[in-house]
């Protein structure tokens, strides 16, 4: 089902960028589904907020993965979108995630480092622990949050950009996430969706220069909402 603009959940905006808190169920850019993207959303939101005639412009700074829910940062003018983008490219953008496992990892915290391939075909990547042809460097930091009966919180800091690197690390782990059934979880959540989460960002405000830390809430869900409850 495709979000309304009503139900767009705006985490922080001013006159250069406007961050969201994006639906597990939501695309960032339009894909083949030809469903119609976030990015439109947001463009909608901000003309019927602003009353703005003709185009408004949206700029994508960054994606997270169809089936993944948190904070979407995007640019409102060409200006901010640029230096964004290479705030991104160098590594001046923290982003902090929260991901749900069964299998608690064997230390409570870790940094990973894995070598990553990528087959286009099935849209997976694999981790060996090797480097080998064709092969990425990729390393999170992650740490245990809390734990519930069956299930436990992870925060994990990636410290690389590589595609699925936090589902396919903690996989390699033993610690695929909750509904990633791609990635070795047992069984998928009735909506689609994975418990990762893209919890908080910080970063310099391309503009304003000011420090700038966003939060995003986790979707209202029978785990998640008893994870909040542990955690406040």
């Amino acid at each position: 089902m495709n979000l309304r603009v009503n139900q767009l959940q705006v985490l922080y905006e001013d006159n250069h960028i406007i961050a969201v808190n994006k639906r597990p169920s939501d695309i960032v850019q339009g894909d083949k589904t030809g469903d119609t993207p976030l990015s439109e959303f947001v463009k909608k939101h901000i003309k019927e907020k602003y009353n703005k005639p003709g185009d408004v412009f949206i700029g994508t700074v960054h994606r997270i993965d169809r089936p993944v829910s948190g904070i979407v940062l995007f640019a409102k003018t060409s200006k901010a979108l640029a230096r964004l983008n290479q705030m991104f490219q160098s590594k001046e953008i923290q982003k902090t995630y929260w991901a749900v496992v069964k299998n608690k990892p064997k230390n409570i915290n870790g940094h990973l480092v894995h070598y990553l391939r990528k087959n286009e075909a099935k849209n997976m990547s694999r981790a060996f622990e090797k480097e080998h042809q064709g092969t990425l460097k990729c390393e999170l930091e992650y740490k245990l949050i809390c734990s519930l009966d069956n299930y436990h919180l992870l925060e994990i800091n990636p410290l690389t950009g590589r595609h699925h690197q936090i589902r396919v690390q903690l996989s390699a782990i033993g610690s695929p996430i909750k509904g990633d059934i791609k990635y070795g979880f047992d069984r998928t959540n009735k909506d689609a969706s994975i418990h990762l989460h893209a919890r908080k960002i910080e970063f310099i405000h391309p503009i304003k220069k000011e420090n700038i830390t966003i939060i995003a809430p986790p979707p209202s869900e029978v785990i998640w909402n008893a994870i909040m409850k542990q955690v406040g």
